[in-house]
């Protein structure tokens, strides 16, 4: 089981130094590639899990992969690589997209709908639902969900707001029944 606060302190540290070089929105893009990579790549996770590759070949192959990144974020794939914990990579990017978009009073929501949503309903949902929870934004990732009849739910980190017609039904069942 990987130890989340190894990934937070790790990405802590990383977003403390873009603040201070004043490159957090170049680094959370970087962030954003290295996730989508190392997550989406399974032969570079064979070769970080792979005992018959040594370590120099292990950091050349990252090196090789990650060579447009910035010095910073480069030298923190190869510290990880160093401590053999490159299973943290994935979780160190979340939390580090975590920090930026707490600076910037965003937070990500998932949005199940019937149907894709338009940006204008985006929108309305953001601005609707940001002051719930006490941000300036929502980052929306809309999710198409058949089993929905009518209308759509909303997650935005552990809180769900359930807006969709099974539960209202089911609410008006609990009035009814209870």
């Amino acid at each position: 089981m990987m130890d989340t606060g190894v990934s937070k302190r790790y990405a802590l540290a990383l977003f403390q130094i873009a603040k201070e070089n004043g490159s957090v929105e170049q680094l959370e893009e970087e962030m954003r590639v290295v996730k989508a990579v190392v997550a989406n790549s399974p032969d570079l996770q064979q070769v970080f899990k792979s005992p018959n590759i040594s370590l120099e070949q292990k950091k050349e192959i990252v090196k090789n992969a990650f060579a447009s990144a910035s010095v910073s974020v480069q030298n923190m794939l190869m510290l990880l690589m160093d401590r053999h914990r490159e299973d943290y990579i994935v979780s160190i990017c979340d939390y580090f997209l975590q920090f930026v978009n707490d600076e910037k009073g965003i937070a990500e929501a998932k949005v199940y709908s019937v149907r894709q949503l338009t940006d204008s309903e985006k929108s309305a949902i953001s601005a609707a639902f940001a002051a719930k929870v006490g941000k300036r934004s929502l980052n929306i990732e809309n999710i198409v969900d058949s089993n929905l009849l009518g209308g759509i739910k909303v997650r935005i980190g552990n809180k769900i707001f359930d807006g969709s017609l099974q539960g209202k039904l089911a609410r008006l069942q609990r009035t009814l029944l209870g």
